[in-house]
């Protein structure tokens, strides 16, 4: 028997302009892919609504975000797998940065809506320390 994939379905997009995503969007795989960082704002909460962004190319100036709709609403860990291994702590914050001349290509985050707690629970890693960061700058 051969191999199996399961996720053969998964949708992947080439993310290189800012975007504001919407529920069709659930499930794919955002490769983030600018010179330049950009936005992308996730929708409003809803039940079952997933994303996955990767750095498919370095970016020299600008960080790309990914920012809550809603704001102060996405909690969770990211592992920061840098010469010091930390733990990048999301709590109540409004957007997770992946930073630019920091960002190693294949560094990622997911989200996941939970619309029962009003909140997007993220996970991710990145390769070197201050590679992601979370924040709530307003």
């Amino acid at each position: 028997m051969g191999l199996v994939f399961a996720d053969r379905d998964v949708k992947t997009e080439v993310l290189s302009a800012a975007a504001t995503l919407d529920v069709t969007d659930t499930g794919k795989v955002f490769i983030l892919d600018a010179a330049t960082g950009k936005t992308v704002t996730l929708p409003s909460l809803a039940y079952g609504l997933n994303f996955k962004f990767v750095v498919g190319a370095a970016f020299a100036t600008d960080n790309w975000i990914v920012k809550s709709a809603e704001g102060d609403n996405i909690n969770g860990s990211i592992a920061d797998m840098g010469t010091t291994v930390a733990v990048v702590v999301a709590g109540a914050e409004d957007q997770i940065n992946f930073v630019a001349s920091a960002e190693t290509i294949g560094d990622y985050i997911e989200v996941i809506a939970d619309e029962a707690n009003s909140q997007w629970i993220v996970t991710g890693m990145c390769a070197a320390n201050g590679g992601i960061t979370a924040t709530d700058p307003s």
